[in-house]
């Protein structure tokens, strides 16, 4: 319950102050930072992906999954989040309440995350390794099609 509460927490919080990052600081240095944002998330989601498929392919069936340092969890949470930054500069225009928009966003990715990772627990001991290898997939597709849309 500890870890899907702190993933969820961490997920929550950057989904949730991202979007409000990105209202705040985004609209002054929009310039610099569309140049190399999709560069960031290519990085960040490559890289954690890459992990993912390293610790899962280079463990045995019998060994447990390791759970996320805090400092793999906060990059993971940041690095999915990137896109809530650049939808928080369109909050003002869609003329919806900008803190109250990502409360909203942030609880409810927090609510799902946390049982994201208890149903993933509860599976684990079935598809464990394939789950990993599949989530580093993911993350690595996940930066590619980001690095490719901008």
């Amino acid at each position: 319950m500890f870890h899907a509460t702190r993933t969820g927490l961490a997920f929550g919080v950057a989904q949730g102050v991202m979007p409000f990052l990105g209202w705040t600081l985004g609209i002054a240095f929009v310039s610099e930072i569309s140049a190399y944002d999709h560069w960031i998330a290519l990085i960040l989601l490559s890289g954690l992906g890459l992990k993912m498929l390293w610790e899962a392919l280079g463990r045995n069936e019998s060994d447990a999954a390791p759970s996320l340092s805090g400092s793999a969890l906060g990059t993971a949470a940041i690095a999915t989040s990137m896109d809530a930054f650049a939808a928080g500069i369109t909050l003002p225009a869609l003329g919806l309440p900008v803190l109250l928009t990502c409360v909203i966003i942030g609880t409810v990715t927090a609510l799902l995350s946390s049982l994201g990772v208890m149903i993933g627990g509860m599976a684990s001991s079935r598809i464990g390794k394939y789950a990993e290898v599949a989530g580093g997939g993911i993350l690595i597709s996940l930066g590619i099609k980001i690095f490719i849309e901008h």
